[in-house]
Parts: C-alpha cells; sequence; structure tokens
C-alpha cells in the first residue's frame, strides 16, 4: 500500500474542501441553523422527566456535532463522483496505487475534514451550558474520530457505487438523515414509540450521539442517562459499537472499490 498515495490524496481533499467555501459553509452552516432554530423553537416546551436542569438547546447540541460530522463526510466524499466525471479517479486507477490506498486516502481525508469542522462546532459548546473544562476529552474525541470513519468510508463507498451526484444526494438523504433523526439527537427514545425506539437502539449513530453526550456532560451523564439516552448503555458498549460500524463501512467501501472502475 502506498503511503505517499494516500498523503496525495488526503491532502488535495483538504485543500479543495476548505478552498470551496460553499461547502465550508454549507457543513457549518446548516446544522448552526438547526441548532438555533429548533433548539430555540423548542427551548421552552420541551422538558426531560428527571433532568429537569438540561434544557432543549443543551440537548440538542451533541447530536449536531454529529450532524457536523455527517454534512462535511457528506461534501467529502461527493468529491469521489466528480473526480470520477473529471479523470481524475482513472488516472489514479491507471497510476500503480492500489485500491485499499485509494480507499484509506479519500476516507482519510473526510475524516480530517470532519474532525476539524467538529472541533471548530465544539468551541460553541460554552454558548449550549457546558464548560469546555469539564468535558470528558478522550471520549470526546474517540467518539468523533469513529463516527468520521465510519460516515466517511460510507459515503466513499455510496459514491463509488453511484454515477451521478443527484443520485448520491438523494440515496444519502434517505439514508443517512433518517439515522441522524432516529439517533437520540432531537428526541430521547424514552416516551417515542416502541417501533422508533427499537430503531433507535439498532441504529449505530445513536451511539455517536449517546458517546458524544457522555463525553460533553462528563460527570453528570449518569445521574441523566436514562432519560437523555439509552439506559442500559456504556461508554465501552457505545464506543465498540462505533468502532464495528467504522470497520464494518469501511470493509464495505474497499470491496466495492475493489469490484468497481
Amino acid at each position: 500500500m502506498s503511503s505517499a498515495a494516500i498523503r496525495v490524496l488526503v491532502r488535495r481533499d483538504l485543500l479543495r474542501f476548505f478552498r470551496q467555501r460553499s461547502r465550508v459553509v454549507g457543513a457549518l452552516g446548516q446544522p448552526l441553523i438547526f441548532w438555533l432554530v429548533i433548539g430555540g423553537g423548542l427551548a421552552g416546551s420541551f422538558r426531560i422527566p428527571g433532568a429537569a436542569d438540561v434544557g432543549y438547546v443543551q440537548y440538542f447540541y451533541p447530536g449536531v456535532i454529529a450532524l457536523v460530522v455527517l454534512f462535511t463526510s457528506i461534501f467529502t466524499t461527493m468529491s469521489v463522483i466528480e473526480d470520477r466525471q473529471g479523470g481524475f479517479l482513472q488516472a489514479v486507477l491507471v497510476a500503480p496505487t492500489s485500491r485499499p490506498a485509494i480507499v484509506l486516502g479519500k476516507t482519510l481525508g473526510g475524516v480530517a475534514i470532519a474532525l476539524v469542522q467538529a472541533l471548530i462546532f465544539l468551541a460553541l459548546a460554552p454558548l449550549a451550558g457546558f464548560s469546555l473544562g469539564a468535558v470528558d476529552w478522550p471520549i470526546t474525541i474517540a467518539a468523533l474520530l469513529l463516527t468520521s470513519v465510519a460516515l466517511s468510508s460510507l459515503g466513499f463507498a455510496l459514491a463509488w457505487w453511484l454515477n451521478s451526484t443527484q443520485g448520491y444526494h438523494v440515496v444519502m438523504s434517505v439514508l443517512l438523515i433518517p439515522m441522524w433523526v432516529l439517533s437520540g439527537a432531537m428526541f430521547p427514545p424514552q416516551g417515542a414509540h416502541g417501533v422508533i425506539a427499537a430503531l433507535m437502539r439498532c441504529n449505530p449513530i445513536a451511539y455517536s450521539v449517546a458517546a458524544l453526550r457522555r463525553g460533553l456532560y462528563g460527570p453528570a451523564y449518569p445521574a441523566i442517562s436514562a432519560q437523555v439516552g439509552f439506559s442500559h448503555s456504556s461508554t465501552a458498549l457505545e464506543l465498540t459499537i462505533l468502532a464495528a460500524f467504522a470497520l464494518g463501512a469501511l470493509a464495505l467501501a474497499a470491496r466495492l472499490c475493489a469490484k468497481r472502475t
């Protein structure tokens, strides 16, 4: 596997993304609008039983960070389709570069961008009532890293399989946006319809949001876990599920890349 090829692909995606201001604004601006509008709109009417100190703006914030990672992954891996249409991908494929190097290069480029965007958004944590000094950073960074690997790999797999950016957006909207909505980002599984609650417990992104919430709440999380997350969950379980999700998505991307030119 060529490490030089991986570095070139990562660097190319970083430069390409941050030079296109519309993508930067879209990846950060849309989640910010969601947080301000939905969080502000429901702030006065949403109450978590047994967790009166947690307002909706604070409850919604970890889910919005996951949304930043999701949107960044979508915008970044869409470049696979653009590279194919522009001829760059064909040039890479005929070069002495292995398919796994292409998968890792494109995926790690998306991961790097997603982490930068998420960390920028984390600077707004005090506005949501979180103290940056109280954040459990190892849990938070681990959750962000695994989530970005999973979503970037899944985005690469879909972009490699599809032939148009329009089809890519449709599939991502039908697949990933509902997964995010059913992640516990907007409402907790407690009180949801039985089918919805079951879907939430089977949703790997739900464990990303739960881990992020655990990292942001810090020592206070166990006291409110039954109200805002999965009462029988734990940090180890959440990160293990995220790691399995990331490895599975990466394996899918590598398999599709090996099969199709």
